[in-house]
C-alpha cells in the first residue's frame, strides 16, 4: 500500500460511494470551524472535526463525540492523512476552513498550508467522489477596493497587502481551474469580519473592545500606533453565528448556481460604532481608545453585497451590530477566557 494517498483512496472508493451523510470540517478547531460545527450538530448533519495541533471540543459538542460527531487527527499537507481520514469515515463532502494561525509562524508555512493543503483536499474529493467543497475565503480579497458595497462579480486588484488578500485570492483562482477540469462542485465563501463566541487571538479590535467592556477594562491596543485606533475605520463586522449559518445553508444547498458567495452583515460599521455598541450593553463603561480619522487606504463603505447568498438560500443576518455585540459580551461574561 502506497502512502502517497492516492492507491488508499482509489482502494476504497466504492466503499465510499454507499454512504452520502458526512461532512469533514478542515480546520474545525479553528474560530469559525468550531462555531460551524455546533451550527450542523444543531440541525442534524453527521461531522468529522479535524484536528492538528488544537485538540479542544467545544463543550456544547462532548456528549455526542463518537455519535454524531467524531474527531481525526490529521494534517492536511499531508496527503496521507486527508485520504486516511475521508476513507475511514465516509466522507461526502468537505468544508476546508484551513488557515494559518493570525501570527503565523512563517511565509513558508503559510504557504505549504496552502497549496499541499489545498491540493489534498481537492484531490480527495475527486477521487471519492464528493458531493461539494466548499472553501473559507474572505472578504479580505477586496482590499485595495477603494469602496463598497462589494459584489462576487466585481475584479479583484493583483496586488495584495496582506496574507489574508494574497492567498485566499490565489485559493480561489487554483481551486475553480481545477474544479473545471475535474468536474468538482467547489464553492468559495467569502467571509465577513467575524466577532463573537471562542474567537481566541485577539488580532482584530472588535474582540479586544468586547473582552475589556465584558470586564468592565481597557482595551489594549499596545501593538497600534500611540496606542488607539481610528474612529472612522470600517469593516464588515458579522456575528460568527451568522456565518455559521450562511456557511451551513451554502454547504448543504442541492444545487448553487453560482461559486463564489458573500457571507456578512451586509453592512459596513466603523470602530466608532463598535464602541457605541459596546457601551450601550455595558452601561456605564468608559472607552478612550479612539482618535479621529481613517487608516489611509481604509476603504469607504466596505460592505458586502447579499444579494446571491439571500437568493440561493434564503440567508439572512440575525444579528445586528448591536445585539451581536451584546450577545458576545453576555457570553464572555460567562465564559471567560
Amino acid at each position: 500500500m502506497r502512502r502517497d494517498g492516492i492507491h488508499v483512496a482509489c482502494h476504497q472508493v466504492e466503499r465510499a460511494e454507499y454512504t452520502r451523510a458526512v461532512i469533514l470540517i478542515v480546520g474545525g478547531m479553528g474560530f469559525i470551524g468550531m462555531n460551524t460545527a455546533l451550527r450542523l450538530a444543531d440541525v442534524g448533519e453527521k461531522l468529522v472535526i479535524a484536528q492538528h495541533s488544537a485538540h479542544r471540543v467545544p463543550e456544547p459538542l462532548q456528549d455526542k463525540v463518537g455519535g454524531q460527531v467524531f474527531t481525526a487527527r490529521m494534517d492536511v499537507a499531508n496527503a496521507y492523512e486527508v485520504f486516511d481520514v475521508v476513507r475511514r469515515h465516509q466522507v461526502d463532502s468537505i468544508i476546508n476552513l484551513m488557515a494559518p494561525p493570525a501570527r503565523s509562524v512563517s511565509t513558508l508555512a503559510d504557504y505549504q498550508l496552502y497549496t499541499l493543503g489545498l491540493q489534498n483536499v481537492l484531490e480527495a474529493a475527486r477521487v471519492f467522489g464528493m458531493r461539494r467543497v466548499s472553501l473559507g475565503s474572505s472578504v479580505g480579497v477586496y482590499n485595495g477596493l477603494p469602496s463598497g458595497p462589494f459584489r462576487e462579480d466585481i475584479g479583484l486588484p493583483v496586488q495584495s497587502p496582506t496574507q489574508v488578500a494574497a492567498f485566499k485570492k490565489g485559493m480561489e483562482m487554483h481551486a475553480h481551474f481545477y474544479a473545471a477540469q475535474t468536474k468538482l462542485d467547489v464553492i468559495a465563501l467569502r467571509i465577513g469580519s467575524i466577532y463573537g463566541p471562542r474567537y481566541y487571538s485577539m488580532h482584530n479590535p472588535i474582540s479586544r473592545i468586547c473582552h475589556a467592556a465584558a470586564k468592565n477594562g481597557t482595551p489594549d491596543f499596545a501593538d497600534r500606533p500611540d496606542g488607539r485606533i481610528f474612529e472612522d475605520d470600517q469593516a464588515d463586522w458579522t456575528a460568527v453565528q451568522d456565518v455559521a449559518r450562511g456557511i451551513q445553508l451554502l454547504h448543504t444547498a442541492e444545487r448553487l448556481p453560482h461559486r463564489v458567495y458573500n457571507i456578512a452583515s451586509g453592512r459596513a460599521s466603523s470602530n466608532k460604532d463598535v464602541v457605541q455598541a459596546a457601551q450601550k450593553a455595558v452601561s456605564g463603561w468608559k472607552c478612550d481608545v479612539l482618535k479621529p480619522g481613517r487608516t489611509p487606504g481604509n476603504a469607504v463603505n466596505p460592505a458586502t453585497d447579499l444579494s446571491r447568498i439571500k437568493t440561493d438560500v434564503g440567508y439572512e443576518p440575525e444579528h445586528t451590530l448591536e445585539s451581536g455585540i451584546a450577545a458576545y459580551i453576555d457570553w464572555l461574561r460567562t465564559n471567560p477566557q
